[in-house]
């Protein structure tokens, strides 16, 4: 039992001492604020006042909110501008070539020679294989020999027409002798006809073993080499031909926006851009070719196809990237930065400060916003300074100090980085209210400058 109570008397201490600590923290807090950089000296017992412990104690945490409303607190802010927007759509789409071959032999034979590199842009009509034409050529000379056979019967069977007519006119031949050669000129004639089918057949098939480029383009990698058997029935043929310069892109959008797109090109060609999905830095521009003319039933998606001029070969068949395309500019409408607009159980609002270094708490319209700036309905006005970054302790008409971005040590940053923990109350200092914005970071990411979607609250599109 006496080691019990021994046990028990360090543990009481430390309540005891936590006790003091929380029952005086209006007296130290503010200066171990200071001493690590998360408040300004202003905040300090010397030159702030503090609310009588018998108050704080009184009214609770009004007493905390009066006590620190006296407090300036650290933020940083930017102006409200008046702006011409850009509204795009984004899409997620994979490049594709303009035009791809696969370039396939139109007759069977044995691959002699193959006259291109892997990876040569070549032209149309360059010569890219050869095929043994040997059997072909025999053919060529087998169809040319019988149509001077039969031009040879169809002079003869004319002689004979020609005689047989003169008989007939002098009594010394029948009709019937006339007829019947008559028709025999007429059967070789089709003979010629038929063996002149056949030449130009056989003069094709030799052709056919010269294997040329059908498009401008480059080519991949090989799929046979000299001194296989090939043939039009080879599914994966010499080699494939894709034209990338210029190229094209195929992206989808969501069918609601295909109203807009519509009448947009109907005022004149639409610029799309190629961006990189890790970096959104813009590849190539180019403009929207074509839309697709019906919808994706399964997705609610419609196809788009756009070309790019790819004078720097950025892009590439096969690749996945983001296309932007530019539907409307709006002209003249106020921007802010995204990060200053906040939302609350009545909308979206923002931090104004003004000129006696307060803030003052203004409902605003947001028409669209993306993860960088928002276009403001109405609410504010051009030339007004709202608050992007110092949230966590601010209210209506709390007093503010505006810090610079480029300081090294930001008090505004430290102020904003643990909203919920102010709200909570964990350190239990003195705060004027976390204005229930959270971290004030934007919600939906959609943008004038990427996407006209509306904002996520309060925001419709112009």
């Amino acid at each position: 039992m006496a080691v019990r109570r021994w046990i028990w008397v360090p543990v009481v201490a430390v309540v005891v001492i936590a006790g003091s600590a929380y029952a005086t923290r209006d007296r130290w807090l503010p200066d171990v604020e200071v001493m690590l950089g998360l408040a300004d000296k202003s905040a300090s017992p010397s030159t702030a006042t503090v609310e009588p412990t018998a108050g704080r104690r009184g009214n609770g945490r009004r007493g905390q909110r009066q006590g620190a409303g006296q407090i300036p607190t650290p933020v940083l802010v930017a102006e409200v501008k008046t702006e011409n927007v850009p509204v795009y759509i984004d899409g997620v789409g994979s490049v594709k070539p303009l035009n791809s071959v696969t370039v396939r032999p139109e007759v069977s034979g044995k691959l002699v020679a193959i006259n291109f590199t892997e990876g040569q842009d070549v032209r149309k009509g360059d010569v890219l294989a050869r095929i043994d034409d040997a059997v072909y050529r025999a053919t060529l000379e087998q169809a040319l020999g019988k149509i001077a056979q039969d031009q040879a019967l169809l002079h003869n069977a004319e002689l004979d027409l020609d005689r047989y007519q003169k008989l007939l006119q002098s009594s010394s031949g029948t009709q019937q002798q006339v007829d019947t050669a008559r028709s025999q000129v007429a059967q070789y004639r089709a003979t010629i006809q038929s063996d002149q089918a056949a030449i130009d057949s056989a003069r094709a098939s030799l052709d056919y073993t010269t294997i040329k480029a059908p498009i401008d383009g480059r080519t991949g990698i090989r799929n046979v080499d000299v001194g296989n058997i090939v043939g039009p029935s080879d599914s994966t043929g010499i080699v494939t031909l894709s034209q990338i310069r210029p190229i094209s892109v195929l992206f989808s959008i969501p069918q609601q926006q295909l109203g807009r797109i519509n009448a947009a090109m109907g005022l004149g060609v639409l610029s799309v851009q190629a961006i990189t999905g890790a970096d959104n830095v813009v590849i190539d521009d180019g403009h929207l070719a074509v839309v697709d003319n019906q919808v994706d039933a399964t997705t609610g998606t419609v196809k788009l196809k756009a070309d790019f001029p790819n004078e720097k070969l950025a892009l590439w068949p096969g690749a996945f990237v983001n296309a932007r395309l530019l539907v409307e500019t709006l002209k003249d409408v106020l921007v802010i930065p995204t990060a200053a607009v906040q939302r609350g159980p009545d909308g979206t609002f923002v931090y104004v400060v003004t000129a006696d270094s307060t803030v003052a708490m203004r409902k605003v319209k947001v028409a669209q916003q993306d993860d960088v700036r928002a276009i403001i309905d109405d609410g504010a006005a051009a030339g007004d300074k709202v608050v992007t970054t110092g949230f966590a302790r601010l209210q209506d008409g709390a007093k503010v100090t505006v810090s610079s971005p480029a300081q090294p040590q930001g008090a505004a940053a430290a102020a904003d980085a643990s909203p919920n923990a102010a709200h909570n109350g964990s350190h239990r200092r003195p705060q004027n209210g976390d204005g229930g914005t959270g971290s004030g970071q934007p919600q939906g990411g959609s943008s004038p400058a990427t996407s006209n979607a509306p904002a996520a609250a309060g925001g419709a599109s112009p």
